[in-house]
């Protein structure tokens, strides 16, 4: 599963990068996703909302329902 996680995270920099920001993979640990947003997205009041509703909605979607996405600092 770690694999494809990392692989649909590649996949969705794309879109922040479009926007100026990136994201950079903390660790996996079990269904737990510890993400830090960078550039534009690391200091977007949004960023919570981009990683609850956008990135964990997506993983929940098309790799595990109960993967739970968090920011790191």
């Amino acid at each position: 599963m770690d694999e494809q996680i990392k692989a649909k995270l590649e996949e969705l920099r794309g879109m922040l990068q479009a926007d100026g920001g990136d994201l950079e993979l903390v660790s996996i640990d079990g269904k737990t996703v510890t993400l830090r947003l960078q550039g534009a997205c690391g200091g977007c009041p949004h960023a919570t909302m981009t990683l609850k509703q956008g990135i964990e909605r997506i993983l929940r979607e098309t790799i595990d329902p109960e993967i739970v996405v968090e920011r790191a600092i």
